[in-house]
């Protein structure tokens, strides 16, 4: 159990995160387009699920009291609010918008490796009598061909057959040149980005004045 004085400050911090949250929806110009921002919407789930995780608290205990607890993990999503306040994180976010096409193309032909190489190094370790074969199903070549097409390399799973050696070396080889082939269009949508708004923060920036009674022009 973490000490009382964290649930105390945690309460404290969540007390003043929902008055700030009414706050804002309360005098926010447009409150429909307020809900649907969707760091307001983290910003909400994140503080509801404190109170609930509180409430049942007081009721659950043991595997269920520990399920739940597992849900406390949503309010760390506030932390997406820091991209209100972070240049970079919002040029970040732009270039994935981007990229967006890219990235779908990255992750397809991803899953299609993974695929194809799981299915041949399961049938290529079972073409030779191997008897210390790890790889007894095709879901267990999954796990080897994500480890082995993202150059992680855990080395729990690995081909004992000359000819699962080769198929693990070309799923090497084409995980390498799958996950090169859109980085220099996310680059370049980076440095467009950056480059706009390096730009923006030279402009002058403009000042705000209260127009004066004889300044307001009203419509004939």
């Amino acid at each position: 159990r973490p000490h009382p004085a964290f649930f105390f400050l945690e309460l404290i911090c969540n007390v003043f995160f929902t008055f700030e949250f009414f706050i804002r929806i309360l005098f926010t110009p447009n409150r429909i387009t307020f809900i649907r921002e969707p760091v307001n919407i983290i910003d909400l789930i994140a503080t509801l699920f404190f109170y609930i995780d509180w409430g049942l608290e007081t009721f659950l205990t043991g595997s269920n009291r520990d399920s739940v607890e597992f849900f406390s993990i949503i309010r760390i999503l506030r932390l997406f609010k820091l991209t209100q306040h972070s240049v970079g994180l919002k040029i970040l976010i732009q270039t994935f918008k981007a990229s967006a096409q890219e990235l779908f193309l990255l992750v397809f032909f991803v899953l299609l490796g993974i695929v194809i190489f799981a299915a041949l190094v399961f049938y290529a370790e079972r073409l030779v009598e191997n008897p210390s074969n790890q790889f007894s199903s095709i879901p267990i070549g999954l796990w080897w061909a994500v480890i082995t097409i993202c150059t992680v390399g855990f080395g729990d799973l690995v081909p004992k057959t000359y000819l699962g050696m080769v198929v693990g070396s070309v799923c090497a080889l084409m995980g390498v040149l799958t996950i090169a082939l859109p980085v220099p269009v996310i680059v370049s949508n980076f440095a467009m980005f950056y480059s706009h708004a390096q730009a923006r923060s030279k402009l002058p920036k403009k000042r705000r004045r209260v127009l004066q009674p004889h300044e307001i022009k009203t419509a004939p």
